[in-house]
């Protein structure tokens, strides 16, 4: 079973950013070691978090430009579905499918959070975003272009 342990590899050097995926790490391997009489309500304590976490950024997004149709939301909301599905096997007495589900998630989240979730990071900091506050302090220099929609990832590969 593949684990997930937070690293310097996991910061993007955006703490409020930095925190959120800290916790989620925390979460996960909560999840992970749970014997199966707590894996469901550990499952749900991680999909709660997962659901304001992923929130979060989408909010930034828009706040910053992003479609709500770009490609990292995109992956948010599939995510997030399985993780429902992963909690409905697990109610119906598919600890298994859980516990598979939850290594699958520990592969995911590092190659998300250094390629989406660093773009996301990247691009706030070039918008002068914060997002305690989502105040944005440096939106002039643009061109009439760079006030349309991001519809790819962010990075420059899908864009």
């Amino acid at each position: 079973m593949a684990t997930l342990e937070w690293s310097d590899a996991l910061s993007l050097d955006l703490p409020i950013m930095d925190d959120t995926h800290r916790e989620f790490v925390e979460l996960l391997a909560t999840a992970q070691r749970a014997p199966d009489e707590t894996l469901l309500a550990s499952w749900q304590e991680l999909l709660d978090h997962t659901t304001g976490h992923f929130g979060q950024e989408d909010r930034w997004m828009l706040a910053t430009r992003f479609s709500s149709v770009n490609c990292h939301s995109m992956q948010h909301r599939v995510v997030l579905e399985v993780m429902r599905e992963g909690a409905a096997l697990a109610a119906s007495g598919n600890p298994a499918a859980l516990r598979e589900m939850a290594s699958e998630l520990a592969l995911w989240f590092p190659q998300h959070a250094q390629s989406m979730d660093a773009a996301l990071a990247l691009h706030l900091r070039r918008e002068g975003y914060d997002p305690a506050t989502g105040v944005v302090s440096s939106p002039s220099g643009h061109s009439e272009a760079d006030h349309q929609l991001i519809t790819g990832c962010g990075g420059q590969m899908c864009a």
